[in-house]
């Protein structure tokens, strides 16, 4: 099975005029659908947002895209809330999970109004003692312990992640921040990465929405939000089975009918924190054949390497691959398909059944448009690749540009102990 791409070979030949290849190329009209999918899929709660997870791609041009659909932002480091702010993301629009957390984070993220989503018990009175008079709105993010199945066998362990609150310590949090008068209340939860199954969100739902009845039992305190976070998957494999946002949305409707509104509880507002669902599927990472290697095995270099895209490396995880042009050509041949790192993981693909690879030939390698670029890094002196987006008209526009040797070295090099070392 074949993965279809969202860009043509004239188009990628067109792009390739103004921006050398390795790039990651993103898809407007993808990127604009799937948001209305997601807000028509939870439309029957008035006050849902989807807080876009930074991480998942900080790039200023795609965040505003979501922006415009009503999504805020998840972040998790200053320099998140940072760009979060200078977009124009205001107070409730942006939600501040951290962990580990740095004083002066806290304290930016309270003076630009976010909404503080706490992952620890002690970091209750480490806020107070840092900003003094809580924010009006706090959050605290569950951890339930144990493993965490659903009914496709989809499994973690959450009791081994180092985030969140107990049980019993969160029924207490709500009670401390109740009497320090705090008046409104959200809670969080991740549990799952890479769901692909409609059963995560509504069962996940289920455990929250039970535990927020529970609270409110024990302590008075009647949520205000729940935010369901990540955790929503995409089909990297061609035969995989997408996740269905609409059928999750009504799965958690359902379970919100059942649990939440006999309790007197039917306005509770629901918001999810969706990066690698909302951008993943809408970018790729384009690179070009560029070395053959034919020893104990057939290997293809490219010009991308894993410090354009780390997940294969450190993850062993697949990323589909089309070579374009050659996408209705038999898969006859078996590569591995490579980098210049001077590392033995840095392979796209290990043994991958391909049309036969020609020199020049560009390859799309699919699904890279969250936790693709942002996870680049520099090592051996390797630099981040350009950023395009192929606007809906077919179009493109260069969001990033690449990395220069004079970025790389401007860290030291305004110390001057290379003199002449960038002109």
């Amino acid at each position: 099975m074949q993965k279809k791409t969202f860009v043509t070979k004239e188009q990628i030949e067109e792009i390739v005029k103004d921006v050398p290849t390795p790039f990651h190329l993103y898809d407007e009209k993808g990127i604009r659908e799937n948001a209305v999918a997601v807000q028509e899929a939870f439309s029957w709660n008035p006050g849902f947002r989807e807080y876009f997870a930074v991480k998942a791609n900080p790039n200023p041009f795609l965040i505003r895209i979501l922006q415009e659909y009503g999504c805020g932002t998840d972040c998790s480091s200053m320099t998140e809330l940072m760009l979060s702010d200078a977009l124009g993301f205001k107070g409730g629009e942006i939600m501040f999970s951290s962990n580990d957390t740095p004083p002066e984070e806290f304290v930016y993220a309270a003076k630009i109004g976010a909404t503080i989503n706490l992952d620890d018990f002690t970091h209750i009175a480490y806020l107070e003692d840092l900003i003094g008079d809580f924010p009006e709105t706090m959050s605290l993010r569950f951890n339930p312990g144990g493993f965490y199945r659903l009914s496709n066998g989809i499994m973690d362990n959450p009791g081994d992640s180092k985030y969140g609150f107990t049980k019993e310590q969160i029924i207490e949090g709500y009670r401390i921040l109740k009497e320090k008068g705090v008046k409104r209340f959200g809670i969080h939860a991740f549990l799952v990465s890479n769901a692909v199954t409609n059963d995560y969100y509504p069962t996940l739902a289920r455990t929250l929405f039970e535990l927020c009845v529970e609270i409110k039992e024990k302590t008075g305190v009647k949520m205000d939000f729940i935010n369901l976070s990540g955790g929503v998957g995409v089909a990297y494999r061609p035969d995989e089975e997408p996740a269905d946002i609409r059928v999750i949305g009504a799965g958690v409707q359902k379970v919100y009918n059942e649990v939440l509104v006999p309790e007197g509880m039917g306005d509770v507002d629901i918001y999810t924190e969706m990066g690698r669902f909302m951008m993943a599927p809408y970018g790729c990472l384009v690179t070009q054949a560029i070395h053959e290697k034919h020893t104990y095995k057939e290997y293809i270099g490219v010009d991308a390497c894993a410090a354009n895209l780390m997940r294969p490396a450190i993850y062993g995880a697949y990323h589909h691959i089309t070579v374009v042009g050659k996408e209705d050509a038999p898969h006859d041949h078996h590569y591995d398909v490579v980098g210049s790192l001077c590392e033995n993981c840095d392979k796209f693909a290990i043994d991958r059944p391909l049309p036969e690879i020609e020199m020049g030939d560009y390859l799309i390698i699919h699904d890279a448009g969250a936790h693709g670029f942002s996870m680049g890094y520099n090592y051996n002196g390797r630099l981040r690749s350009a950023e395009v987006l192929l606007h809906e008209d077919g179009t493109h526009e260069l969001i990033r540009r690449a990395e220069t040797p004079r970025d790389y070295f401007a860290t030291f090099d305004c110390f001057g102990i290379i003199p002449g070392l960038v002109k």
